[in-house]
């Protein structure tokens, strides 16, 4: 997860992004207004459109946002469309909410009442607009290793795999709600909270799982990489 902090810190503003499979959650905390706020929002977005079309913005813990504020909303949502990509809120506030009513901003904007939510609209619209993963390609990689998890991903994708991937397991439940997985690998002492993790390990009581070891991130890279590709293949027949 990253973080980002205004320079000034009585502006107390911060945007802490993750990656929940091909969707980016860019969750927003404190004061959001003229200033170092809306130019750190802006840039923030500018940086993830360089290689992210499926943005959420969690407005939840906005306390306070003037003009600007609402202004850089709209502005990110502009920069994603031409970007073809597109930009949805969630968890808006009451006081957000009825600033976007009064300027008749509202229905410019996709709005959900939660992550889970607003992540499952994005792959809804996937699902109508590209054609279907052929079976048995389809693969979910959990790790919290955010430097495993890319190197998995990219690995995958490039051996023609239908790649989804997050950082915890709860962020893997909610893949798992919104598309079918033929596969999951899964790293090494991955935790959550008990319940979080029974309904993980009940979910994936019918797909295959592939267990990373802890000597995965240690061994040499070409050993390593070979072997879970075997191992996958195996797994898939592929």
């Amino acid at each position: 997860m990253n973080a980002i902090v205004g320079k000034d810190a009585r502006l107390k503003l911060s945007l802490e992004t993750r990656d929940v499979g091909r969707v980016t959650i860019v969750r927003c905390k404190g004061r959001l207004v003229a200033g170092a706020e809306t130019e750190a929002l802006r840039a923030h977005i500018a940086h993830l459109l360089r290689d992210k079309r499926a943005i959420v913005l969690h407005l939840g813990e906005i306390a306070f946002i003037d003009s600007s504020g609402i202004g850089t909303i709209v502005r990110t949502l502009s920069s994603t469309r031409q970007a073809k990509g597109d930009l949805k809120l969630c968890d808006v506030p009451d006081h957000v909410r009825k600033v976007l009513q009064m300027s008749h901003l509202s229905k410019l904007f996709e709005s959900h009442d939660c992550e889970d939510n607003a992540v499952a609209s994005f792959y809804r619209a996937r699902a109508h607009s590209e054609k279907p993963v052929p079976a048995g390609r389809s693969v979910l990689c959990v790790d919290r290793n955010a430097d495993v998890v890319t190197y998995l991903r990219e690995l995958l994708r490039r051996a023609g795999y239908d790649v989804h991937s997050s950082n915890n397991l709860r962020d893997g439940l909610i893949l798992m709600r919104v598309t079918r997985f033929d596969l999951i690998v899964l790293g090494a002492e991955m935790s959550a909270a008990p319940a979080t993790y029974k309904t993980f390990r009940d979910t994936c009581a019918t797909v295959p799982v592939i267990k990373l070891g802890p000597e995965f991130s240690t061994s040499e890279a070409g050993q390593a990489t070979a072997e879970l590709l075997e191992r996958i293949a195996i797994h898939l027949k592929t």
